[in-house]
């Protein structure tokens, strides 16, 4: 049943509380404010008017507030004031980009709005963030809060009917979230819920419910280690004030002393969440589960569930599993070893997350180009120096350019630092040059790389309902978009760095070919029903082959825009892995007479996984060609001919550099892993040397 309920904006938004706060209240209208934040060397003044761009490996400010500062926040907020459910703006968000979304965060049951203090600095960047505080001695049933909630979105989309409004629901807020959005299907909202309370009908806290209602307050001193049992592992939690990057056994002393000062504290939650309270959240929880159960089939948002496998308090594994096949838009990100308060724990940042899963946007449609954040110097640290350090040590990069007079030199000098660039070159077996090559711009020129990719990889289809961040988020977030004409026309516009692989998946994953002769390792059978017999094939390799299609257009797109193009070539793969297999059904295809299948579009390309055998680790080789200028090249742009030549010679550039680089690398004594080994132990540095171009 619908509810009617209304609250005038003075009492949504208050301008001020009754006692002093650490925090502001939130503000529908007034002047905008600017505020001065200290970066090394400089002042940056940002205003939410200023339509500032943000740098690229920007400093989002995560890891400086840790756990400790949400206990001391929450016991500062809790001193009693008889007020109601309220917004406030933390200060640690400053002032947003502009056209930024807004986000309401909706608490757990400590009711605080302080539990995404890990992430307020990081979210504040890019989105207007307000945080939703219930008062410790608030007794409002859960159909007010609904309203309450619902009240605010509504005045919000009026103000701003083309942005989504987002709701961060965690726990019990996740609730409250899903009410507001089976209540208002028509609203552009975006949910994600952090182990929701919607399973709550299944927590093992259930059957605790009537012990706890009838427990004297004399036993007020047991529930701190009830309460530590909810909140999750306390390590990882004390983990999110350690800097990353630290030796281990200074990683170990600060672990510690974090550890130590943290463990106290968690006394301090029987006065954050007293026992009334506690109680009364417990029902909160029981009502809220019922209401929003019946009301699933009703939600039309976009929704992202974050669940952790290690939550103490609720079935969160099974809830996400749940609500994947219940509502028709969801998405989820698992968090196997994570506890309960998953946003307080180390290791994980939620706008990462959200730029992952491409759920950022400032408009009612996704836009790739438009709404794309730059990657921060966290996000860049994280995955090149922690995620795939070992695979950059395995790898150790040889990147060489060539200068416009065609010298060919160690680095990245020889690519321009101004764009529209346009990289085309070859894509090594299962794309493992990228992160390489993404992490070379980056620290060498701090340019982000646009990839195009198939847009299969975009989408929510090969995903599950426990899906682990995987390689494919850190894609999203260092640039990759879906390969369209309109992506490519529109970066071109920006002047952006686009990477192109005109051989796309085609290329990617080499698929097989039928051959007579005995040279491959894999040997697969195929019945070729049509005919009724049995045929044995066999399978050798396509790498270092280029596989493009006979359309030229990027060619005359590069010409349109005045585009410098940069081919380049690469070699190594087959200095990692053999690739044993090819997929049944894309062979079939290939057998019962699509021998045109190398030629297909990047659009209509078939993806699968091929079978891998790893090898002792090589090298893994780039090199860049001198830049092709297209400036006053227009007349290409209608001579078809004039396109394919440049085309072809693109491609005959490609194919040149990468055997250049086989020969070469013949030449390098570091090009296996075990002499790179001793030069690294034995001058305790990570840069090996290579040949001389």
């Amino acid at each position: 049943m619908a509810l009617s309920f209304s609250l005038p904006s003075s009492y949504l938004f208050p301008r001020s509380f009754n006692f002093p706060t650490r925090f502001r209240a939130a503000a529908v209208t007034g002047e905008q404010s600017a505020h001065f934040l200290q970066a090394p060397g400089k002042v940056v003044v940002r205003n939410g008017e200023s339509g500032m761009d943000l740098e690229v490996l920007y400093d989002d400010g995560s890891g400086t507030l840790s756990v400790k500062d949400y206990l001391d926040a929450a016991r500062e907020i809790i001193r009693p004031d008889g007020g109601p459910p309220r917004w406030f703006c933390p200060p640690e968000c400053g002032q947003p980009i502009k056209d930024a979304p807004l986000l309401l965060f909706l608490p757990g049951i400590d009711g605080t709005g302080f539990g995404l203090i890990l992430h307020h600095k990081s979210l504040g960047r890019v989105f207007e963030v307000r945080c939703l505080h219930v008062p410790v001695s608030n007794r409002s049933p859960f159909e007010e809060l609904v309203g309450f909630v619902e009240h605010s979105v509504k005045f919000e989309s009026r103000l701003s009917p083309n942005k989504p409004i987002y709701l961060v629901g965690d726990s019990f807020g996740g609730c409250l979230a899903l009410a507001v959005a089976a209540r208002n299907p028509e609203i552009d909202l975006v949910l994600v819920l952090v182990n929701p309370a919607s399973s709550f009908g299944k927590s093992q806290l259930q059957p605790f419910l009537p012990l706890m209602e009838a427990l004297p307050s004399n036993f007020h001193f047991a529930l701190p280690y009830v309460l530590s049992f909810v909140m999750g592992d306390p390590v990882k939690m004390a983990m999110a004030s350690v800097i990353d990057g630290l030796p281990p056994q200074q990683t170990l002393d600060v672990l510690l002393k974090s550890l130590t000062s943290l463990l106290p504290m968690l006394s301090d939650l029987a006065e954050i969440i007293p026992k009334e309270t506690l109680v009364w959240k417990l029902l909160l929880l029981k009502k809220a589960s019922a209401y929003v159960n019946s009301r699933l089939h009703a939600i039309k948002a976009a929704v992202l569930v974050l669940s952790s496998g290690k939550d103490n308090l609720l079935p969160s594994g099974d809830e996400a599993d749940r609500l994947w096949s219940s509502l028709e838009n969801c998405r989820v990100r698992y968090f196997k070893d994570s506890g309960h308060t998953l946003l307080l724990e180390d290791g994980i940042n939620l706008l990462t997350i959200i730029k992952g899963v491409n759920m950022y946007r400032r408009s009612r449609q996704i836009d790739f180009v438009e709404d794309y954040l730059p990657p921060t110097l966290e996000e860049f640290k994280r995955t090149f120096e922690q995620e795939n350090r070992l695979f950059h040590l395995a790898m150790s990069p040889v990147m060489l350019s060539t200068l416009s007079d065609g010298t060919i030199v160690k680095g990245l000098s020889g690519v321009p630092n101004e764009g529209p660039v346009l990289l085309v070159g070859y894509h090594m077996l299962m794309g493992l040059e990228l992160t390489p090559f993404y992490e070379g711009f980056l620290r060498e020129k701090r340019i982000i790389i646009r990839g195009m990719a198939h847009p299969f990889l975009f989408g929510s289809v090969r995903e599950t309902s426990r899906q682990e961040i995987s390689q494919l988020d850190a894609m999203s977030v260092f640039g990759a978009l879906p390969v369209t004409p309109r992506n490519l026309y529109r970066l071109f516009s920006k002047k952006s760095f686009v990477l192109l692989y005109p051989g796309g998946a085609r290329e990617a994953l080499h698929l097989k070919r039928n051959c007579s002769t005995y040279k491959s390792m894999m040997v697969l059978r195929a019945r070729k029903v049509n005919n009724h017999f049995n045929k044995s094939f066999i399978f050798d390799g396509e790498q270092y082959k280029l596989f493009w299609p006979e359309q030229p257009e990027f060619v005359r797109m590069a010409a349109r825009f005045d585009v410098t193009i940069v081919p380049f070539g690469v070699v190594g793969e087959d200095d990692i892995a053999e690739n044993l297999s090819s997929p049944f059904g894309s062979l079939t295809a290939t057998l019962c007479g699509s021998e045109n299948a190398e030629n297909s579009q990047a659009l209509n390309q078939e993806l699968y996984l091929p079978g891998l055998l790893p090898k002792i680790p090589g090298r893994f080789y780039y090199c860049f060609g001198k830049p092709i200028e297209m400036h006053g090249m227009k007349h290409i742009i209608s001579d078809r001919e004039c396109a394919i030549a440049l085309y072809l010679q693109i491609k005959s550039e490609i194919e040149n550099m990468i055997t250049y680089l086989k020969r070469k690398r013949e030449e390098d004594p570091f090009r296996s892993i075990f002499p790179r080994i001793i030069y690294q132990t034995s001058w305790g540095v990570e840069f090996v040397p290579t040949f001389e171009p």
